[in-house]
């Protein structure tokens, strides 16, 4: 009787980190950044049936990158999760903190349970502040690890060189076109810093692009909203 073969524990995890990295370098980068009336969240996404970012509640946004089909049942399951919570409590128990948490236990369970292949994404959770200090973004890894970031947070196979192209220039303060500018640009350098469309240097096409706002200035109480195509090309536009 032949025995079982043995794998390390240090091996078995690097081995199911590599899986899920390379799984999450495939994707197309997503960034999410402050800016003066709320968050941004813009994505490469040149396919109108699926989309990297979305509402979760009322002043809650999700983007994430790597498989669709699994990040797709973690944005609904933050949903069922966040209403639930809203529907039991009260509309101000839903927040971010609360969310990551959930999404970092589900996501180290999966990784750690060796019948299990890992997830291969990485999420940004963001909750938008009555005031800029209260803005916060939350970036999942794989794993469950859950960073807390203070500025902007990128996401997918090219992040180190899109996080060096935005840096230099951002700040909190900076309006919608600018922001929006700032991390199209630095998006494009996922793409060797070229439009595919359109051949131009630090270019990406407004139907290349999938974008959206908590923006603190809408009255409504839900602050999450779409920008258009036409929208983006107007912003994308403009003068900085």
């Amino acid at each position: 009787m032949s025995m079982p073969l043995y794998v390390a524990p240090e091996q078995l995890m690097k081995d199911r980190a590599d899986f899920a990295r390379k799984g999450i370098a495939r994707g197309r980068s997503v960034a999410v950044s402050r800016y003066a009336d709320g968050i941004l969240l813009v994505a490469e996404n040149r396919s109108r049936a699926l989309h990297k970012i979305s509402e979760v509640y009322d002043r809650i946004g999700f983007a994430a990158v790597g498989r669709y089909n699994e990040f797709e049942h973690l944005r609904v399951l933050g949903i069922r999760s966040a209403d639930l919570r809203g529907y039991s409590y009260a509309r101000a128990d839903v927040t971010g903190r609360a969310l990551a948490n959930m999404y970092a236990q589900f996501l180290g369970t999966i990784f750690s349970t060796s019948g299990e292949k890992p997830y291969e994404v990485e999420l940004a959770v963001a909750e938008l502040g009555e005031e800029p200090a209260g803005d916060v973004i939350y970036r999942l890894s794989y794993d469950g690890s859950v960073a807390d970031e203070e500025t902007f947070a990128v996401m997918g196979g090219s992040a180190d060189a899109i996080t060096k192209a935005i840096e230099p220039d951002w700040r909190p303060d900076l309006p919608l076109a600018e922001a929006l500018q700032l991390t199209v640009r630095g998006l494009a350098t996922s793409t060797d810093g070229a439009n595919a469309a359109t051949g131009e240097p630090g270019l990406l096409a407004p139907e290349a692009l999938e974008a959206a706002v908590l923006d603190r200035t809408r009255p409504q109480e839900r602050k999450f909203r779409r920008l258009t195509e036409p929208a983006l090309a107007e912003l994308l536009g403009a003068k900085a």
